[in-house]
This record gives C-alpha cells, structure tokens and sequence, in this order.
C-alpha cells in the first residue's frame, strides 16, 4: 500500500540559485513518483536571486508548497526540525538544496518503508563536480541492519541528502538536536539506539555536487570541537564503548587537522570506507 509523503528541503543565503531550482525539480516534477507535500524552509535572509528562484520553483511545482521563513539564520537543525513540524505526512524524505535525485528515487525508496516496515532508508550517491557536471566519484553505503549498527559506531552510515525516514521515528529519537555540524548523525545514531529498522541501498540514486572546498570544510578547530562534542554525546547515551570513543576521537579527531590533499585521500581510503567511494 502505497503512502503520500514530504519532500523537507531548506535552504539558506549561501545557496545558489540555479542550484536549488534544479535540486527543487529533480526531486518534484522530475520523479516518477512524486511528493504530495513539499515543506521548503528558508533559513534567514537569501539573495535577490535566491529569492527569485525559490518563487519560480514554488509557482511552477506539480504538488503544493509550504514555504516557511525563519527570519534569522537558525542553523540547519533548527529549521529542519521547524519542517517537520510542517509535514501533513509521516514519511519525508529529505533533499540538499544543491544536490540532484535521479528519476527513480522515491520509487525505489519508498517501498522499503511501506513494504518492509523500515524507518530509515539511505542510498548510495554519485558524486559530480560544480565546474562541469562530469561524475567523478561514487559513494556506496553499508547494508543491512547489523551492519548498519556496527559501521555507526565509528561513522555516519547514512548520506543525509538521501534519506527518507518515518517522522514519527524521527520523534521518538528527539528530532534534529544542533551539534555544530553533525547534526545528521548524531540523529541517525539516536535514532537506531532507539530501535529504529534502518536500510541502505547501494544503488546510487542522488547526485551529490562536490565543490571547492569540499574537503577543505571537513577540516579545522570549528570541526575538531564539533567532533568532539559528538563523541562525548554518543559515548553519554551508551552507543559507543569507552574504547570506540578513544578510538574515535584519535582517528576521526586527528583527521580534522591534516593538510587538504592528505585528509582527501584519507577520507576516501579510511573515514569513508563504511561509504565505499568508487572512482569513474
């Protein structure tokens, strides 16, 4: 039995118009099977051009459109969970506003929560670049439920862009909780130390936009105490051990102050192995 679902995207000054409309409708009017409710949350003041294209997409969706302001920059937690609270369904799916989902996306997500009784549904992803559109990298996540389990210990098992979950598990786990910048996993680890049923598919079904600086964001203090802050929450609820928290803190930590080119290559061959990141 098929259900109705929300897109839950948001967006803030920093992305880019021509980004956003086609992260917008891809993820819409491009789908095979479409949203029956967009909630778009704007995250403090955007630019004229944002602006604009945040009302052509609004004009031109197939499905009705929630758009919900928030004056000031309150971070991506705060307005995710300001979103949620906007959906008439319990099934979202979540969307970056400078990424791109292939056609079949939710057609092939949803049934594993419809069908399968799952809560939390990831993908793999392409990766592409700003420059030229050309892939050049593709991300394959871990799969099944032990193992799942056992990678999240140690890394972030899902890609945020491709999520869809249950909001009501969502709830349940506390909702999105600001954490400096992992917001996403610390709800993800929440989430399956609630008992939530957790998949990924392998297949790659978003294409995620790899910019400059992509690496270069992954690395220094504001990311180090962001790091750390995670660690000690995961280790405070019990999800991880006393010596996966060591370890974690010596590995992931010491990765947040290597030079760009060395952390870029790590990322791939050691932070990233739960996210096997193919070359093409």
């Amino acid at each position: 039995m098929t259900e109705p679902f929300t897109l839950l995207m948001a967006v803030y000054r920093g992305d880019h118009p021509v980004h956003f409309a086609k992260a917008f409708s891809s993820s819409v009017g491009g789908q095979s099977r479409q949203p029956a409710q967009v909630v778009l949350v704007q995250d403090g003041p955007v630019s004229p051009g944002l602006e604009g294209a945040i009302e052509s997409a609004i004009a031109e969706s197939p499905v009705p459109v929630v758009h919900h302001r928030i004056e000031q920059n309150a971070g991506l937690a705060a307005a995710l969970d300001a979103g949620l609270a906007l959906s008439e369904h319990d099934i979202v799916a979540r969307m970056d506003a400078d990424d791109i989902s292939l056609p079949e996306r939710f057609a092939v997500q949803l049934p594993l929560i419809e069908e399968d009784g799952l809560d939390l549904v990831g993908t793999g992803m392409l990766e592409f670049l700003d420059d030229d559109g050309s892939i050049v990298g593709r991300r394959v996540p871990r799969t099944g439920q032990s193992e799942i389990e056992r990678y999240a210990r140690f890394h972030d098992p899902f890609s945020h862009p491709t999520v869809v979950y249950r909001r009501s598990a969502v709830e349940r786990a506390g909702g999105y909780q600001p954490l400096g910048l992992m917001e996403d996993y610390w709800l993800f680890a929440r989430m399956i130390h609630a008992g939530a049923r957790v998949g990924n598919i392998a297949e790659a079904l978003v294409m995620y936009r790899v910019g400059e600086g992509a690496y270069a964001r992954r690395g220094g203090r504001a990311q180090w105490r962001s790091e750390l802050a995670l660690q000690r929450a995961l280790r405070r609820i019990g999800f991880t051990t006393r010596v996966q928290y060591v370890r974690n803190v010596l590995i992931r930590g010491t990765y947040r102050f290597v030079p760009e080119p060395v952390r870029r290559r790590a990322y791939r061959r050691l932070i990233a192995r739960g996210h096997r990141t193919d070359r093409v």
